[in-house]
């Protein structure tokens, strides 16, 4: 092969393969998580401030009202620890997602069941604080 050709293919070949990677990279997921509902951005930060919630004792296990029904109360319940979160902070960030879910419930139009959910009891379970399970006969904490 003769030095030009080679010194051609090298130019023709090396946009190709820095086009190629371009279109391989991981697209940004920077906008998509910016596109996300302000109650979901929310609720996310408010996941991570709860974090594992690891406890000792039933004494450290809460539980925290989340969202809004459009008829009223809250969507559900997260389980929490004061060993490792400070309950202020987590109830500051609720009630600031619970806000923004009425907004965006009453923008859309949302309609719900209008079941009352009760508050669960929380408790340590292996470590972890998590939400005791309810009877037979009360509502889904997915129900909306």
């Amino acid at each position: 092969m003769s030095t030009s050709w080679s010194a051609a293919l090298l130019g023709l070949s090396l946009p190709l393969v820095l086009l190629a990677g371009a279109c391989s990279s991981a697209p940004n997921k920077a906008p998509a998580l910016s596109a996300a509902p302000l109650s979901q951005r929310l609720l996310q930060e408010l996941e991570v401030e709860i974090g594992d919630a690891r406890c000792n004792s039933d004494a450290q296990c809460h539980s925290l009202a989340v969202g809004a029904k459009p008829c009223g109360g809250p969507e559900g319940y997260r389980a929490w620890s004061s060993q490792g979160s400070e309950g202020a902070k987590l109830k500051t960030i609720a009630e600031r997602q619970a806000a923004a879910r009425r907004a965006e419930n009453e923008a859309s139009g949302l309609m719900s069941n209008c079941a009352v959910e009760p508050e669960p009891a929380a408790s340590c379970q292996a470590g972890r604080c998590s939400l005791r399970p309810r009877t037979a006969g009360t509502v889904n904490k997915s129900a909306v």
